[in-house]
C-alpha cells in the first residue's frame, strides 16, 4: 500500500465546512457509545516556554492514529499558523502508515466544525449576531463554521492588533457578503452578541461574564493549556457549561480548572458532553434567556474522523502525493 500526502492547499480543497460538521458530529457520538478510544494528549513546554509540542494519538472505525503538533503562539503576527505539524493515519489492519496531512488545516477546519456542533446543539434557532475575539485562522474557520449552522446576519471582530482586525474584516465581509465589522474592544464586540467566539492565543480572560446578553452561546476555542484561559469566572459561573470530554477538561482546561480552584463551583458544573448531547442523553439549553458555554480542548477522533474521510476522498479523486513508507520483510 502506498502512503497518501496531503498538503494544506489539499486539505483546504477537500474538506468542506459543511461535511466536517456531520464527521464530527459522528465521530463525538461515536467516542460517547465507546467506539473509539480518546486518551489524553502528551505534551512536552519548549524552551523558553515560547509553546508546546503534543501527541494525541486515538483510534477510531477500524484505524489509529496520531496528530504530533507544535503549538507556537509566537507565530502570530508572522506569516505561520500557530499550530503546525501532521496528522499521521494508520492502516488498521497491518498498522502502515496510510496517510499523512498538514495539521494545520485540518486543525483549523475541525476546530471550528466541532463549534459549529456544539452552537447547533446550544445556541438559540434565531441567533443572528456574532462576535469573535481573535483575527487568525481560527476566526476565518469559525466565521464559515457558524454561518453553516445559524442565519448570521452581522459579526464584529476584535483582535489587539488593529490592522488584523481591519484586514480580516474586509476580507470576510467580501467572501461572506455579510457585514463584518471591527471593532476596538472586546467589550463592544460582545455586548448584544448571540453566539460569541473566543479564538486568541490569550493567556488571561479576553471575555467578562459581565458582558453576556442573556440567552448568548459561547464557543471557547483558544485556551488549551491548564493556566490559561480565555473566559473569566463570571463567564463560566453563570453558564451551562459542556465540554467535548471531561476527562479532558477536568486536567486542561484553564478556563474550567481556575475556577475549580477558586471554589466558584464544582465539578458538576460541567452539564456533560456533545456526544451525550448528540445522543440525547442528557439536556441542552433549558429556556431562551440561559446563557450557555462550550469549551472546546480538541480531540484526537477529530483528526482522525477528519483525516479517514480525506484519505478515502483523496484516493477517489486521485489527489495528493503517494510515496512507499512502511517497513517490509525481505
Amino acid at each position: 500500500m502506498d502512503t497518501l500526502i496531503l498538503s494544506q492547499l489539499e486539505v483546504r480543497s477537500l474538506l468542506g465546512m459543511g461535511e466536517c460538521i456531520e464527521l464530527m458530529a459522528e465521530a463525538l457520538a461515536a467516542l460517547t457509545r465507546g467506539e473509539a478510544q480518546n486518551p489524553l494528549r502528551r505534551g512536552m513546554r519548549l524552551g523558553d516556554d515560547r509553546g508546546l509540542l503534543g501527541l494525541m494519538p486515538g483510534s477510531l472505525g477500524g484505524a489509529f492514529g496520531l496528530k504530533a503538533v507544535a503549538v507556537l503562539p509566537g507565530n502570530h503576527g508572522t506569516p505561520y499558523d500557530s499550530h503546525q505539524g501532521v496528522v499521521v493515519l494508520f492502516d488498521g489492519e497491518n498498522g502502515l502508515p496510510r496517510a499523512i496531512l498538514d495539521a494545520s488545516e485540518v486543525t483549523a477546519i475541525r476546530t471550528a466544525a466541532v463549534s459549529a456542533v456544539a452552537t447547533r446543539l446550544l445556541a438559540r434557532e434565531d441567533a443572528c449576531e456574532l462576535a469573535i475575539l481573535g483575527a487568525g485562522v481560527q476566526a476565518r474557520a469559525h466565521l464559515e463554521a457558524m454561518l453553516a449552522v445559524r442565519p448570521i446576519r452581522r459579526a464584529r471582530v476584535f483582535s489587539p492588533r488593529e490592522a488584523s482586525r481591519a484586514s480580516f474584516a474586509r476580507r470576510e465581509s467580501r467572501r461572506h457578503a455579510i457585514p463584518v465589522e471591527a471593532v476596538a474592544s472586546a467589550r463592544e464586540a460582545v455586548e448584544g452578541a448571540d453566539i460569541v467566539c473566543t479564538v486568541t492565543s490569550s493567556r488571561e480572560p479576553v471575555l467578562a461574564g459581565a458582558w453576556l446578553a442573556p440567552g448568548a452561546h459561547v464557543n471557547a476555542a483558544g485556551a488549551c493549556l491548564p493556566d490559561a484561559r480565555e473566559l473569566d469566572t463570571e463567564a463560566v459561573r453563570r453558564s451551562r457549561l459542556f465540554v467535548d470530554r471531561r476527562e479532558s477538561a477536568l486536567r486542561e482546561a484553564g478556563d474550567v480548572l481556575i475556577p475549580l480552584a477558586e471554589g466558584a463551583f464544582g465539578e458538576e458544573h460541567i452539564r456533560g458532553e456533545l456526544g451525550e448531547l448528540l445522543l440525547g442523553r442528557i439536556a441542552g439549553r433549558e429556556s431562551p434567556e440561559q446563557i450557555t458555554v462550550f469549551e472546546s480542548l480538541g480531540l484526537a477522533v477529530e483528526d482522525l474522523a477528519a483525516a479517514a474521510h480525506l484519505d478515502r476522498k483523496a484516493r477517489e479523486l486521485g489527489a495528493g502525493t503517494r510515496v512507499q513508507l512502511g517497513g517490509l520483510r525481505e
